[in-house]
């Protein structure tokens, strides 16, 4: 059920909070919201799962371009779990989402409890980025939920052997049908924001990877990604070798991850970071 909490300068967003269990806070790809995880939330018993939309996203308050921005998103995730009573919890992100929880690694480890990414890491593949940059902040052609979903097989290289009904229900979460058309469910001055992130040379994400060490890591890739590319994917292995890693074949960016290899890593990932030893430390609640 869609819950609201209002941030430090008054925007109103959007959150779930379903389950008992391990604290998991999952964080969604750029356009998303929280129906990013819909796949996999059945097949994670023993967890609390903690979704949100970030603001200009979903049901959450457009608060302007200036503010669509990974420190802003971060912020609002410690947000949520202080307005929820959270000392610790396990950081789910897919795509933009692992991004965010790259970064609370390096400036709030002391929140987290583990981090897996989907599809995403420290080296972001321009052959990626400039298929997004075509896309953010634009309402498809297609007419209809049908119609887009009988073009995404085509749209979408690198998928194969999708679960019946997969583009359809996808098209359904991700867009709304209106007496003209389609229309994506989020600001469209995201495009802005995106666009005006990735100017210039790319930074060095690596320093936060490493900033991960001592949490339970797990990385999933589609094997056919073009955002999160082999090298990179090999070279965080090397750098987190007690890290879990799978690989998920017929998937491009993202997989949905109730594929078998991620459900099996997301699995693999929750024991490692309930054994794991929890050490406590203190925080501000502001």
């Amino acid at each position: 059920m869609t819950q609201f909490f209002t941030a430090e300068d008054g925007a109103k967003l959007a959150y779930s909070d379903e389950g008992e269990g391990l604290p998991v806070l999952c964080l969604a790809g750029l356009t998303r919201n929280m129906a990013d995880f819909d796949y996999v939330a059945p097949h994670l018993p023993g967890v609390r799962m903690i979704r949100m939309d970030y603001r200009g996203r979903g049901q959450s308050d457009h608060t302007g371009a200036d503010t669509y921005t990974v420190p802003q998103e971060g912020k609002d995730a410690l947000a949520l779990l202080n307005y929820l009573g959270i000392d610790k919890a396990a950081v789910l992100g897919t795509s933009r989402g692992g991004l965010i929880g790259l970064l609370l690694a390096a400036v709030a480890k002391d929140r987290l409890r583990g981090l897996c990414l989907n599809d995403v890491g420290p080296v972001i593949e321009r052959a990626g980025l400039e298929r997004i940059f075509d896309y953010v902040g634009r309402n498809p052609a297609s007419k209809t939920h049908e119609e887009l979903a009988a073009k995404l097989p085509a749209n979408m290289p690198g998928f194969a052997n999708v679960p019946e009904g997969r583009w359809l229900a996808d098209a359904q979460k991700h867009y709304d049908e209106t007496p003209d058309g389609l229309r994506i469910k989020y600001d469209p001055a995201l495009r802005e924001a995106f666009l005006a992130a990735f100017e210039g040379e790319a930074p060095d994400l690596w320093p936060l990877w490493e900033a991960t060490a001592g949490l339970p890591v797990a990385v999933i890739r589609g094997a056919n990604s073009d955002l999160l590319g082999r090298e990179a994917f090999a070279e965080m292995q090397r750098r987190r070798p007690d890290g879990i890693y799978a690989e998920v074949p017929d998937r491009a960016h993202v997989p949905w991850l109730d594929e078998a290899e991620s459900l099996g890593a997301v699995r693999r990932w929750i024991e490692a970071v309930k054994t794991a030893p929890v050490i406590r430390a203190a925080h501000s609640s502001e």
